[in-house]
């Protein structure tokens, strides 16, 4: 693996290659690339979400899934993936459903500039795949993580398989992220270039309390794991090349970029056969012939998608690190985070209560609202929250189920003198 920063030298052009559409032969093009595809600079506007859940059957949540039963459930909405010819099409208010490799259910909103709007649209299409599934005897779980069914991979098809193989060679925390997670997913624009330092930063340091207050991951295999989110462990600890956290940093797409290069390849496309990578070559190794081709643009934009940090730049942020929650209650920290993301001052003020614990990710995954710094920085970073709703003209119903989430969660902290045992 190369050096963070290490650069391909310019006068390895490969210039007696035949030319090949996209393709990229230095460093500095493939990392000119990722910043401007990465970090799409604008004034804030847009929002949305992913919803993801694991899928049981309603008689049994440990009877293993599969994917025939799937694609009857799902029919005309299935995604190709499951049924080569589906017509995939989307649900009555536009969501688009993808399955994840073991199996589990994502739901895709399209982008909002409201947040009652994307409330509305989504919620609608949540309300939908649940009776949908409901008809064949399914339903979508209620946790961050699997608690029950050991981690099978249910889709045959060349991505899931080399990212199954390489995960096998590391530890079994992958093939777990792969197969038995279920997270909710929060987008926000960039912001402009002025913004967006501050703004990937506040993504990243409100997170360790974020990820404690929604905590929802505790039980795997039948037991309790002694951890207050078990996905949110292993997503940190699965492979820290692509899951590790980033830094504030002042430039956080130049960063992105040398970090996007220096992650080892997960899977290359190719037209037949296998998608197995050489293993341990990154993405700077393959622009320097380390593996069979010459990469393209395109390579490289299907390698982003491999990357899975806590928040993924993907032009705009992808926040990544929250466990599902059960039914409608997506809707509490969606709400939280378009909050505290609703104004410059709000960012600012964000950061500042964050900052005692920005660091805390394994002690979020740990312990929980049951860390008393977490649990305090929770609390301020709701308060802050729900100060800054007057713009969103939120539903009355929207603001019960706040309050009654929040006063739930946030009752938690008194309810722990000390930290658990983390097995």
């Amino acid at each position: 693996m190369t050096a963070l920063g290490d650069a391909v030298s310019p006068a390895d052009t490969r210039s007696h290659e035949l030319p090949v559409a996209g393709a990229l032969y230095t460093r500095a093009g493939a990392e000119a690339y990722v910043a401007s595809v990465c970090f799409k600079h604008g004034p804030p506007r847009l929002l949305g979400v992913e919803l993801e859940w694991t899928v049981h059957f309603r008689d049994d949540a440990s009877r293993p899934l599969d994917r025939a039963t799937l694609r009857r459930a799902l029919g005309a909405h299935s995604p190709t993936t499951v049924d080569p010819d589906s017509p995939a099409q989307p649900l009555p208010s536009g969501g688009l459903i993808t399955v994840e490799p073991g199996g589990q259910v994502e739901i895709s909103s399209h982008p909002t500039e409201s947040l009652t709007e994307l409330i509305r649209v989504t919620e609608t299409d949540r309300a939908y795949l649940s009776a949908l599934l409901a008809a064949s005897g399914l339903r979508l779980g209620d946790y961050g993580l699997d608690p029950a069914r050991r981690p099978e991979l249910l889709l045959d098809v060349p991505r899931y398989n080399a990212m199954w193989n390489y995960y096998g060679r590391i530890n079994g925390d992958g093939r777990i992220m792969m197969a038995q997670t279920a997270g909710l997913q929060i987008c926000v624009d960039v912001g402009t270039r002025e913004q967006a330092a501050a703004r990937w930063a506040a993504a990243h340091e409100i997170g360790p309390a974020l990820c404690a207050l929604f905590a929802n991951a505790s039980h795997h295999l039948g037991r309790p794991t002694g951890r207050a989110s078990q996905r949110l462990r292993t997503l940190l600890t699965m492979d820290p090349s692509r899951s590790r956290t980033s830094p504030s940093v002042a430039d956080p797409a130049a960063y992105w970029a040398r970090r996007a290069l220096d992650t080892p390849l997960l899977c290359v496309r190719r037209d037949c056969g296998d998608w197995n990578a050489p293993y341990g070559v990154t993405f700077a190794g393959w622009l320097r012939g380390a593996a069979p081709g010459t990469p393209t643009s395109d390579d490289l934009k299907y390698h982003l998608c491999t990357l899975f940090p806590p928040v993924r730049p993907q032009g705009y942020l992808e926040i990544r690190y929250l466990d599902a929650q059960p039914g409608p209650e997506w809707i509490v920290p969606t709400v939280l985070v378009s909050a505290l993301f609703s104004s410059d001052n709000v960012v600012d003020r964000a950061r500042e209560i964050a900052a005692p614990s920005a660091g805390l990710w394994q002690d979020a995954a740990d312990y929980g609202l049951a860390e008393p710094l977490l649990a305090s920085t929770a609390a301020r970073l709701a308060e802050l929250a729900m100060a800054n709703l007057g713009g969103f003209g939120l539903d009355p119903r929207v603001m019960n189920l706040l309050t009654s989430v929040l006063t739930r969660r946030l009752g938690k902290e008194s309810q722990h003198s000390s930290k658990g045992p983390a097995l």
